[in-house]
């Protein structure tokens, strides 16, 4: 519902225009009337009309002093200017001030009316616009949140390999120099497991917090995985890195003064790794928060804790061991068993060579290890929750033959699951695409009602079918689109929405990618 407000010094003309626009005119209301400018002004700023219509020539501030006034205060009003006066000067000044709509007294009718309805059309197309605008920032959102998890998720399990800072900075449009992690997690008391809504509140406050905090970074927030989350921060200088536990220590100081503001049922705890300058160094970054979060555990008094870089006597080949680990993750999640195997054992040698190696620091690397597997595992969507039972006073090959026995069930775990699971879960998708081809429907959202993430289901989607969820949707929407072209009685608009677009221009272009005719064209084709 459009308001008006009528001003005009003679009561009559005030009347007379109420009584017409309330009278023809479905979705306007007047909800006022003022006699001249200065009573205008006043109401304009109470009521916040859409549209005014304003006589020009009035005793005190005359019309045009009015629109400068109220133009100052709110720019989105419309007006349609009344006058008597039939001259150059008067449309000059007004028009001078945005205004498009000029009608004469004694007014005509059709004259008020039609110039109404230019006006609330333009109001229409106006928030139609906004509406689109703001739905595609909204949508755009979504998705760089989503790509976000995703390129964050593959650094943790080192398969970010092929791209560099320098590719990464065109991407942002900025330089980047190097990168570090924090692990933030919430701690209940008791060790306690939050509930679902409890762990989402704090993944929201934390998402909303690092924006308002972080300024001299690019932030890339990973996925909440039990009650913790990797963040990505990217940094923009060189002197950064040397900086490094300056620039992370405000940050710190910031988050943990402003979660005790908050009333969350628990504490901050923050693990932060070192910077590397390579990509597909972020892992040992992972690894390094990783390892002190853990040790937080065992610190009740401590919020956060830096990590450090492991000497030659914890690892004797850190790239060797980081590669090891890529393959041996890829394996697990294919299912593979022969290949787990030759990987683990791989594993187990680039810790054997060093002889000084002592059990507790095997443990470690043990415990490291199927924690980024039980992440992996949660990010494929695929629920396994058991630890292997490994005692504190095992020795290594003792811890060694313990963590294999575990890993072979995990795999096994996995291979039940793609063949059970798998295709009916896909099935399941392109039953809900066939049935909601319609409606607003995403990647994600379709993703989490099949309870898989997005970046899997993307990927096992166009595996299984050979098309991306995408081209899919579109082929679902055409198909449709086709068919009912056939009813005369629905114009290709009414089409267009009724498939799931919100743009004819935009539906045209896909239509005539996929059929080489236009819809017009193709219709009259069918007709024929």
């Amino acid at each position: 519902m459009l308001k008006i407000l009528i001003v005009d010094d003679e009561v009559l003309e005030r009347k007379a225009l109420t009584q017409i626009i309330n009278g023809s005119v479905q979705d306007v209301l007047v909800i006022g009337e003022a006699p001249n400018g200065r009573k205008a002004i006043e109401m304009a700023k109470e009521h916040q009309p859409d549209i005014i219509f304003m006589d020009i020539k009035m005793p005190g501030i005359d019309g045009v002093q009015a629109v400068k006034a109220i133009k100052k205060v709110d720019l989105g009003i419309r007006f349609i200017m009344v006058s008597a006066f039939n001259t150059f000067e008067y449309a000059k000044e007004v028009m001078q001030q945005g205004v498009k709509e000029y009608i004469l007294k004694p007014s005509r009718k059709q004259d008020i009316l039609a110039a109404l309805e230019r006006v609330t059309g333009e109001i229409y197309e106006e928030r139609k616009q906004r509406d689109e605008q703001r739905s595609l920032k909204e949508n755009l959102d979504r998705a760089v949140s989503i790509a976000q998890k995703e390129w964050v998720s593959s650094l943790l399990v080192n398969q970010v390999q092929d791209i560099t800072f320098d590719e990464w900075g065109q991407l942002l449009g900025v330089e980047i120099t190097s990168g570090y992690i924090m692990l933030f997690s919430l701690l209940l008391e008791g060790n306690a497991e939050p509930s679902i809504s409890e762990k989402q509140n704090w993944y929201m406050w934390l998402k909303e917090v690092l924006k308002s905090v972080v300024k001299q970074h690019e932030v890339m927030i990973g996925p909440l995985t039990e009650s913790q989350a990797p963040v990505l921060f990217l940094c923009k200088k060189t002197t950064e890195k040397v900086n490094f536990r300056t620039s992370a220590q405000a940050i710190i100081d910031s988050m943990v003064s402003l979660f005790h503001k908050e009333s969350f049922n628990g504490e901050l705890r923050i693990g932060i790794g070192l910077p590397y300058n390579h990509a597909h160094e972020l892992n040992k970054s992972y690894h390094e928060a990783l390892l002190t979060l853990n040790e937080l555990i065992k610190m009740p008094n401590r919020k956060y804790l830096f990590g450090v870089k492991q000497g030659a006597a914890e690892t004797p080949s850190p790239s060797g061991v980081l590669e090891i680990e890529k393959k041996l993750l890829d394996a697990v999640r294919q299912g593979d068993v022969n290949q787990v195997l030759y990987y683990f054992d791989s594993f187990v040698s680039n810790h054997v060579v060093n002889k000084n190696v002592q059990s507790p620091m095997v443990k470690k690397s043990i415990d490291e290890l199927f924690i980024l597997i039980s992440r992996m595992l949660h990010e494929l969507g695929i629920s396994y929750e058991r630890a292997p039972a490994i005692e504190e006073l095992d020795d290594s090959m003792m811890i060694f033959e313990k963590g294999k026995s575990h890993l072979l069930a995990v795999v096994q775990h996995v291979q039940v699951w793609r063949n059970q699971h798998a295709k009916g879960m896909l099935h399941k998708a392109k039953e809900y695409i066939e049935d909601h081809y319609a409606d607003s429907i995403t990647l994600e959202l379709v993703a989490e009602y099949v309870e898989l993430s997005p970046f899997y289901f993307s990927k096992l989607f166009k595996d299984r079918f050979g098309m991306t969820f995408i081209d899919y949707l579109t082929e679902i929407r055409i198909k449709h689109a086709k068919a009912e072209m056939v009813d005369q009685g629905k114009s290709l608009k009414e089409i267009c929405y009724s498939v799931g677009y919100k743009d004819p221009n935009y539906f045209s272009r896909v239509f005539k990618k996929h059929t080489g005719l236009s819809p017009t064209e193709f219709r009259r084709a069918t007709v024929s």
